[in-house]
């Protein structure tokens, strides 16, 4: 869930502010929570940790917390989908995409 811009694509789809965004809250979730697995660690605690840098955004922006939210999670499947498209793009060029025949 936590990608950067520098070591990811995806973030083409978005505009300035939305990758400001995303960046901004991704660069905080590094910093706060380490090299956690994000698949072994419950949202709850994640959200929790993210919550301080969502509610400065909300507070900048003038919106609710929950719209940040829904916004940072929007905008971060967005990412990911366009990362896995990219990815079996690549492993179709490649050859490498049907391992059924393993």
């Amino acid at each position: 869930m936590f990608q950067t811009p520098k070591d990811a694509n995806g973030y083409d789809a978005l505009t300035k502010e939305q990758k400001d965004m995303l960046s901004r809250i991704n660069a905080y979730a590094e910093n706060v929570l380490g090299e956690i697995d994000p698949q072994k660690t419950r949202i709850s605690f994640q959200l929790d940790k993210l919550k301080p840098v969502m509610q400065e955004i909300a507070d900048e922006k003038g919106i609710a917390l929950e719209d940040v939210f829904i916004e940072y999670m929007d905008l971060a499947s967005i990412v990911s989908a366009k990362q896995d498209a990219k990815l079996k793009e690549d492993l179709d060029e490649a050859g490498l995409v049907d391992f059924s025949g393993m």
